[in-house]
């Protein structure tokens, strides 16, 4: 049984095109909704892909017998035929129904190589389901030679990053006066916003200033106190809206005010409420959330729900240094519909801070299967 896939805008057209080539005795395989055209996944067009084939046992018994004397030796050649060409449909069912499931169980040693990668990195099973689809049809579109030499990694990047760039990314431009970090504790919100005061004094040459509310912990107050000395800019410690309310007039006349926020264990919503209490959540502060890629995306996930309604409005992601899973910044990107601002990757001030894209992501995390 030869497979032929037949492309057209709509499936009604696409079933016209099969029953032309094929006649009415084809066998329709699998059909499926795919994007043509465009560049980095926009201005592309959606159109229908049918995968269909010949059953020409089925076509022979669609049409009025012909009664005639046959020798046994074409008659077990026939049969045999019959036998192979039946293995032949049962396999090809079969391998569009595991395309369906998601289980990709005849996938070829190379793409079965880039879903074990895919997984490894903890993204997503419904974000690795739809690529993996798409890079199987993009596959079976080649030949053994445009296989051989084609930049697959580039082509995942491509699609990764067309997808997040549904989300903003990219690093604070000033947007508002007032930047806040909120996070759990341990995941370097106080380090991280240094890092960003720092090039928004010496490279930006703003005036800046400091605002903590992380009033439990002593050695977080005299760790962002040593870090405004060096930059020579104020630092207010607050343990009330009154007091964060009074630190705002003071500090009226800076161009930015950084704002370090309590690590606490935000899984318990009193914490949020509590910071919500102290903290003017208004339309000049901006809102990024920390959250360390060491931890497991589910927890991330709920640390996340918790803090969305202050809003969140990017998230800063750190420790890239110490682990070798990515997949959370991309899973965060398809799913929340929210970009990243910065991934850090060290603790020296002010470096290690990597300002995001999309473009930026997609490539490191396709690096990974390159150096893997």
């Amino acid at each position: 049984m030869k497979v032929k896939k037949y492309t057209a805008s709509t499936l009604p057209e696409a079933m016209k095109l099969v029953k032309a080539d094929l006649g009415s005795s084809a066998v329709i395989l699998n059909t499926r909704e795919v994007q043509k055209g465009g560049f980095l996944g926009f201005f592309t067009k959606t159109a229908m892909e049918v995968f269909a084939g010949l059953d020409h046992d089925g076509a022979r018994h669609s049409r009025r017998p012909n009664i005639r004397v046959e020798e046994p030796k074409a008659k077990a050649a026939e049969s045999e035929n019959q036998t192979v060409l039946a293995d032949e449909i049962r396999q090809l069912k079969s391998m569009v129904r595991s395309i369906k499931n998601g289980e990709f169980d005849a996938l070829p040693d190379y793409l079965q190589e880039w879903r074990d990668y895919l997984v490894s990195q903890e993204l997503s099973a419904d974000i690795v389901q739809e690529l993996i689809s798409s890079l199987l049809a993009k596959w079976e579109s080649f030949s053994e030679q445009e296989r051989a030499e084609y930049s697959w990694s580039s082509w995942v990047a491509e699609w990764l990053s067309a997808r997040m760039q549904k989300s903003e990314f990219g690093p604070f431009h000033y947007e508002t006066k007032f930047l806040n970090v909120v996070g759990p504790t341990g995941v370097g919100k106080t380090t991280t916003l240094a890092k960003i005061a720092a090039q928004a004094v010496l490279k930006d040459g703003k005036k800046a200033a400091f605002i903590t509310t992380d009033t439990y912990r002593i050695a977080a107050i005299e760790q962002l106190k040593t870090y405004a000395e060096i930059l020579n800019i104020p630092c207010e410690v607050v343990y009330t809206a009154d007091d964060f309310s009074k630190a705002k007039k003071k500090l009226s006349d800076c161009d930015i005010v950084f704002v370090d926020s309590a690590g606490r264990n935000f899984l318990n919503p009193f914490y949020v409420e509590e910071l919500q209490r102290i903290i003017q959540f208004d339309s000049d502060m901006t809102n990024y959330l920390v959250l360390s890629l060491t931890s497991r995306f589910a927890d991330m996930d709920a640390i996340y729900k918790r803090f969305q309604n202050l809003p969140v409005h990017k998230v800063i992601f750190t420790k890239y240094d110490e682990t070798t899973l990515s997949g959370a910044m991309i899973n965060f990107s398809l799913f929340h519909k929210i970009g990243t601002a910065y991934v850090t990757n060290g603790q020296n001030v002010p470096d290690d801070l990597i300002e995001a894209s999309a473009d930026k992501i997609a490539l490191q995390f396709t690096e990974g299967k390159k150096n893997g």
